[in-house]
């Protein structure tokens, strides 16, 4: 939802400031001159036909302020764009929380790392091994403490997969135990001819 929210307020802006822009540099152009003919004020607003968009809406609005079932639909579109502005305002000022793989939380402190360094580390742990052609690893943090490390393998044809699936887990065994990750290691063939 926040992450929703952030991609919307980001639209949102980049809509507003190329609007700003446009509609700032139309008044500038309209205001080099006053007067009734040529660039000014006057001839914008009927270049932009707002006299007649003034009669047009006139009974519209008219409607608005009085009771009835355009007053409710008017109350119930305003509500949602209030409602619309607080998103976009929580979207705006709640911080993103980055979720961290606990290595030991203490009193006076947590000492922890982020997921992408912790899974490109896993990554070249993998690799070591001369059977895998590719590996892919991600690492998802749990609540409190620990995580889980997700090993997807190529291995070469030639290699046994329990013999590559265990020296892997093995190599991970230094990382995985401090950081209290559970492994989840899936080696497959690699389809290339080794």
């Amino acid at each position: 939802m926040i992450a929703l929210a952030r991609l919307v307020v980001r639209l949102v802006t980049l809509l507003g400031l190329i609007a700003l822009s446009v509609s700032g540099a139309l008044v500038a152009v309209f205001c080099i001159s006053g007067g009734r003919s040529g660039p000014s004020l006057t001839q914008g607003a009927k270049d932009a036909h707002l006299p007649q968009l003034r009669d047009t809406t006139a009974h519209w609005l008219a409607q608005i302020e009085g009771h009835g079932s355009v007053a409710i639909i008017a109350g119930l579109c305003g509500l949602g764009a209030v409602l619309i502005g607080l998103v976009l305002v929580v979207g705006l000022f709640l911080p993103r929380r980055e979720r961290l793989v606990t290595l030991e939380d203490r009193e006076h402190g947590r000492l922890a790392a982020k997921r992408r360094p912790l899974a490109q580390i896993a990554t070249a742990l993998v690799n070591r091994h001369a059977a895998i052609a590719s590996a892919r690893v991600r690492v998802r943090p749990r609540r409190r403490a620990g995580g889980r490390v997700a090993v997807k393998a190529s291995r070469t044809r030639r290699s046994n997969a329990a013999e590559v699936q265990a020296s892997v887990r093995k190599q991970l065994a230094n990382l995985n135990e401090p950081f209290n990750l559970t492994p989840r290691i899936d080696v497959r063939r690699t389809e290339r001819v080794s």
